[in-house]
């Protein structure tokens, strides 16, 4: 076969520019930090990695999950902490509005106590986070207690009493409410009969004798039913914490993931630099080989063939 001054300066062309792509894929891999930088770079690499970025975006979201499960069950532990609070303080009226040491005025001034104790368990039992009610169940939007002091029933709302759950990670779901419907209609009942009570003009032994403080066979029903109230406030606050507990367990564990994922992201795809200098080193150093040979191969001018 006959090779003529065209082919071989075609054939030059052809791998300095070949030698240019390769140089510039290089660079473009320093540059960019990535070994593809598109999909036609490596088709089983761009899969991979957009696998592990949604990974990375579901991971991202479970954590800003546990973050609105956080605000939610602080608030709740909050807020039945100053229930159990209150509910002490309330005993502790009650022991006190059975002494006939007392005047009428000062068990005005304890009924006006109880009254404002009644309202403030109603604010609490209508806590909110952000704009939804976290003692209501599903209806978020609507109070426990509404406006006329009265707490809403299964005719008034549906999902008084079901779960709000929130996805924290792949196929696991938390429930991050309390239901509260049952614990404050039992604490509202409880303090609407002692409220009307105190407002009937008993005298204290006869509030004493209502109550039981006074008894001694065991029959005191009013603090033995006070005392419930304030077990079962601490039983609530016991499921809020077993699922704050829950809720670090599972950030931790989104934490490794997230650790883990990357690692196994920045494996398929980031650029190896010191190998990538390696062969860039390598692909110049023959670039300037074949640029110097090809200058004495390829005459340069007629002047230069002639000759």
């Amino acid at each position: 076969m006959r090779v003529t001054q065209s082919m071989l300066s075609s054939n030059m062309l052809r791998n300095l520019n070949t030698s240019y792509n390769k140089m510039a894929k290089y660079q473009e891999q320093l540059n960019s930090g990535k070994v593809i930088n598109r999909p036609s770079d490596n088709p089983v690499v761009a899969v991979k990695g957009m696998g592990y970025r949604v990974d990375l975006d579901k991971n991202e979201q479970y954590q800003r999950n546990m973050g609105q499960a956080h605000s939610w069950l602080d608030s709740t532990d909050e807020a039945l902490g100053q229930a159990g609070s209150v509910l002490i303080r309330v005993k502790e009226l009650v022991v006190q509005a059975a002494s006939d040491t007392n005047t009428s005025e000062d068990r005005e001034k304890i009924s006006q106590e109880i009254t404002q104790i009644k309202q403030h368990l109603q604010d609490l039992a209508n806590t909110k986070v952000g704009e939804n009610y976290i003692f209501s169940g599903t209806n978020t939007n609507s109070p426990l207690f509404k406006a006329d002091g009265t707490i809403q029933t299964a005719t008034d709302l549906t999902g008084l009493k079901k779960s709000i759950e929130v996805n924290v990670f792949d196929g696991i779901k938390m429930s991050i409410n309390t239901e509260g419907v049952d614990l404050f209609n039992d604490i509202d009942t409880f303090m609407g009969e002692l409220e009307d009570l105190l407002t009937s003009g008993a005298s204290g032994k006869e509030i004493g004798d209502k109550l039981g403080v006074n008894s001694t066979d065991g029959t005191n029903q009013t603090i033995l039913g006070l005392d419930s109230l304030s077990e079962n406030v601490l039983a609530k606050r016991a499921e809020v914490g077993a699922k704050q507990n829950r809720v670090e367990l599972m950030e931790n564990r989104l934490q490794l993931q997230e650790v883990n994922v990357t690692k196994l992201m920045s494996k398929n795809e980031d650029t190896d630099y010191a190998k990538t200098i390696t062969e860039m080193a390598t692909a110049e150093s023959i670039h300037q080989a074949s640029l110097s040979v090809g200058a004495k191969i390829i005459q340069q001018t007629l002047v230069d063939f002639i000759r």
